[in-house]
């Protein structure tokens, strides 16, 4: 799978990492992490435009793209200390669905069997399904939980008499035995769907759902532990896959379906940063910026931290550090790594 580059632009890389070629192992060898580019919005239902999402969440950033983001909280620099290098995009013509898929889960296979991680850049939620497939392969077939961070379940039977759309990932996940449902753990549902049957079938899966109704009343944080705690229980790797319509949409406009009444951006980021601190991750997707309906960028910005504060909280649990800041939040304590 030799380097496409990027397919909608010119080709640079996450914040001016090394360029990596997955035809070419060596480009990868001693990488921590792998980005990797899903220019995909064939399965919106809705607004398109995510394709250009990889290109965004790349380039939206008012520093240098000099391969070097320290963390205040954390002090790591994830680019480096993980050695992250990005492999460009998969080829996802939005005609060819199924060789879409196909190459995507190949890409992320991989990556995820050289020990690194693979974190891919969205594209719509369809990626999903060959996200955690193509990880499950490797870590083992229904080894994987997930948690997902969306407004929507995802768990549809059919989109518009399609099996394959961005409302139906989860569902193909769970079916074809890559995930267990009842290691399906969602944050931030709201708003007017699914439609009964379909909360049925989650309910049969053993599917936990934290709505944001849930998450108001009963913090955050409370939440996420519950989440991570079924998470961890009898699986071998955690994925962990963000839509960033979980965000309300005044911080997160550019995107397909937006509903109203989501989570706060520093909400998101502290619980994404969070959980890859506490958790092993086997991979990462962000997906669904559409830089067509953005707002001043705001939603790339957003998007390019989310994948900046998962890789920061992946290096911290990596590479502890005798000489870690003590940073005042009792989470962020350098004695939790583990």
């Amino acid at each position: 799978m030799a380097r496409l580059g990027n397919m909608y632009g010119p080709d640079a890389t996450f914040l001016g990492v090394p360029a990596a070629d997955l035809s070419d192992p060596a480009s990868y060898a001693h990488a921590g992490a792998v980005i990797i580019g899903a220019p995909y919005d064939g399965g919106t239902s809705h607004r398109p435009g995510a394709r250009f999402g990889p290109q965004a969440i790349r380039l939206t950033d008012y520093l240098p793209h000099d391969g070097s983001r320290p963390h205040l909280a954390l002090g790591v620099d994830p680019l480096v200390e993980l050695g992250v290098v990005d492999a460009g995009d998969v080829e996802m013509p939005a005609g060819e669905i199924e060789a879409s898929m196909t190459r995507l889960e190949a890409a992320v296979q991989q990556v995820a069997a050289t020990g690194a991680l693979p974190v891919v850049l969205g594209g719509d939620h369809t990626i999903a399904w060959p996200d955690i497939t193509g990880v499950a392969r490797h870590v083992g077939w229904g080894r994987v939980s997930v948690i997902h961070f969306d407004a929507h379940a995802d768990t549809g039977n059919t989109q518009f008499g399609s099996l394959i759309g961005h409302g139906t990932p989860m569902r193909r996940l769970i079916e074809s035995g890559a995930a267990r449902g009842d290691r399906f753990l969602q944050v931030g549902l709201r708003g007017y769907w699914p439609d009964p049957p379909t909360l049925a079938w989650m309910a049969e899966q053993g599917m936990r759902s934290f709505e944001m109704t849930e998450v108001v009343a009963r913090g955050l944080d409370a939440c996420l532990t519950e989440a991570m705690e079924i998470a961890t229980t009898d699986c071998d790797g955690v994925f962990l896959s963000v839509d960033v319509d979980v965000v309300d949409p005044g911080a997160a406009p550019g995107t397909g379906t937006p509903e109203p009444g989501g989570l706060s951006a520093r909400q998101l980021l502290d619980a994404v940063r969070r959980i890859a601190m506490e958790v092993s991750l086997a991979g990462v997707d962000v997906v669904e910026v559409s830089p067509p309906y953005d707002t001043a960028e705001v939603t790339a910005f957003l998007a390019n931290r989310i994948v900046l504060e998962a890789l920061s909280g992946v290096a911290w649990r990596r590479c502890p550090r005798e000489d870690a800041p003590d940073p005042a939040w009792p989470l962020l304590d350098p004695r939790r790594r583990r």
